[in-house]
């Protein structure tokens, strides 16, 4: 286990270091880049949720369920 760990910390944990080279950035602003976009991503996921179960709820208020025609 300890092996796969160095083995992740040595080939696959330098992706903003390298990414940042190969841009010609500085290494601080990608990695900022990316904690910004992950956060962006989780939370308009959120915001998707709480917005179709909103459009639901009002849904389900408007339209009521009839057994009949004679239900009026």
């Amino acid at each position: 286990m300890l092996r796969l760990r160095y083995f992740f910390e040595r080939h696959g944990f330098s992706v903003c270091s390298r990414l940042a080279d190969w841009m010609g950035m500085k290494k601080k602003n990608v990695r900022i880049f990316f904690i910004y976009s992950s956060f962006f991503a989780l939370g308009f996921g959120f915001f998707m949720y709480l917005t179709l179960a909103f459009w639901l709820k009002i849904k389900d208020l408007i339209s009521s369920k009839r057994s009949s025609v004679f239900d009026l």
